[in-house]
């Protein structure tokens, strides 16, 4: 049986959500309906979307908003705190060392391949420093919870997390529908994340940038997925939304053209992937990125948040290294657990999931957004032996993992209150004075009866996450 963000696994009412409680017992759901029309509206006339690649019924989705928060204590998230800023610091002082000296590897800690052979290890950053050593700039780490002090990791994302715009928005819709609520809580405010963000991104500005470095949210345009939170950020930064073609290099420095003439840039928070960043470094054909731009990055002109070559951390191969990986940086146990993973690389571990693959989920390393997984006993035996040929033909390029019971929260479903599953994405930002994370962040929700996936693209919505003052 899953835990139950407001009833626990015995019935009764959790702390933080006695109040809350007492507001649904009200609520009448005449009321509960008219908001969440009145939330759908809004966040369509604001465009609040995003695009599913290959939906074939429309281009622009909204991301489906429930009413009801989920509450966590303060003590609660003291502990997650300590723990997100320990992963963070162990995965910057990772990326730093495997760009560098690669003690890890030396030590043995880690197989060599798993790094050098790895599609997003970048060795055009092999014995480079980003300016200010900071690699991840924004992490989104993704977190869910088994029993009232178990929480895991479930996947760490510090190549160009999503998601902190429905984060603010979802916050701000709820400040507006429900009023009295926020009255009778003491939740703390994420409404600082913009400026939080701006103070961090211009701490690791290049140390001849000035007093007032100039900073851009780079796009690849109005297509892809995320472009409402490019430009939600941008707009939040008070920094220009740019596209490949608004910059260009001279002499090792990255300018943006303005109708005063150019404009020296400092940091480019980029939303672009690495292969596309510069068609004189990777690819040739690319019309997204900036000819040159690596050139100033490797001289230490620019900033780019986050770091290229990041995306080797949020490799699912890389993720079952993580608890090594910070008893190597930090001399410390990890507060936060990971998931138990099988990797299918080694021998033995292949053959436990050939042996259970009805029982377990299988991701691809590289995948992310809920694609290209199995969901072993979600899927049909057809199903399980086509990925049982995939997994057979290259176990190297999955992992595998118990099919777990995430947490469920009470959710608004055709103007009824249900049980789905949630997980939580709270953002981190680092800088060379320490890290800072949003208390809270985007928890995101199965609306599917029974379903464990949460990811947007694949029907999940999101709710507002409260943090308490106590």
């Amino acid at each position: 049986m899953a835990f139950d963000e407001m009833n626990g696994t015995g019935g009764e009412i959790r702390s933080p959500y006695a109040k809350a409680a007492q507001w649904l017992a009200n609520a009448s759901p005449d009321l509960l309906k008219t908001r969440s029309r009145q939330a759908e509206l809004f966040f369509r006339r604001m465009g609040i979307t995003f695009a599913v690649y290959g939906d074939t019924e429309s281009n622009e989705r909204l991301i489906p908003f429930d009413l009801i928060p989920r509450i966590v204590s303060g003590a609660e998230w003291n502990g997650l705190e300590v723990g997100l800023t320990q992963r963070i610091n162990a995965i910057n002082a990772f990326l730093k060392d495997i760009y560098g000296p690669q003690e890890i590897l030396k030590a043995g800690i880690i197989p060599p391949e798993l790094i050098l052979t790895n599609q997003a290890y970048r060795p055009e950053m092999q014995g480079q420093r980003p300016p200010r050593d900071i690699w991840v700039q924004i992490a989104g780490v993704d977190l869910v919870r088994t029993g009232e002090d178990e929480f895991h990791v479930l996947e760490d994302n510090v190549r160009t997390p999503s998601g902190v715009s429905y984060m603010l928005e979802n916050r701000e819709m709820m400040m507006r529908l429900f009023p009295e609520l926020f009255a009778d809580h003491s939740v703390r405010p994420v409404e600082t994340y913009p400026d939080t963000l701006l103070a961090s991104l211009k701490a690791c500005a290049p140390e001849d940038a000035g007093g007032n470095p100039t900073i851009v949210v780079l796009t690849p345009g109005p297509f892809n997925s995320a472009y409402y939170e490019h430009s939600f950020l941008a707009d939040k930064l008070g920094a220009e939304l740019v596209e490949g073609s608004d910059l260009f290099v001279d002499d090792n420095y990255v300018y943006m053209r303005t109708t005063q003439g150019r404009r020296r840039v400092d940091v480019i928070y980029r939303r672009v992937d690495d292969e596309f960043l510069d068609p004189l470094t990777f690819r040739s054909d690319s019309a997204l990125g900036v000819p040159g731009l690596m050139a100033a990055y490797t001289a230490g002109n620019v900033t780019l948040a986050n770091a290229v070559g990041t995306g080797v951390a949020d490799d699912k191969a890389v993720y079952t290294y993580i608890p090594d990986i910070i008893r190597f940086y930090t001399g410390e146990e990890p507060i936060l657990k990971n998931v138990p993973t099988w990797r299918c690389r080694e021998a033995d571990d292949l053959k436990y999931v050939l042996e259970h693959l009805d029982e377990l989920v299988v991701k691809e390393v590289g995948g992310s957004g809920g694609y290209g997984m199995l969901i072993g006993p979600a899927a049909t035996k057809a199903e399980i032996e086509a990925f049982r040929a995939k997994l057979t033909a290259a176990p190297e390029e999955f992992i595998a993992q118990p099919t777990l019971a995430l947490s469920t929260a009470p959710t608004l479903s055709d103007g009824k209150l249900v049980q789905r599953h949630i997980d939580l994405r709270p953002f981190v930002l680092s800088s060379p004075n320490g890290c800072s994370i949003a208390p809270g962040g985007l928890t995101r929700v199965a609306l599917k009866e029974g379903s464990l996936v949460v990811n947007s693209s694949q029907g999940g919505g999101t709710k507002d996450t409260w943090v308490l003052e106590d």
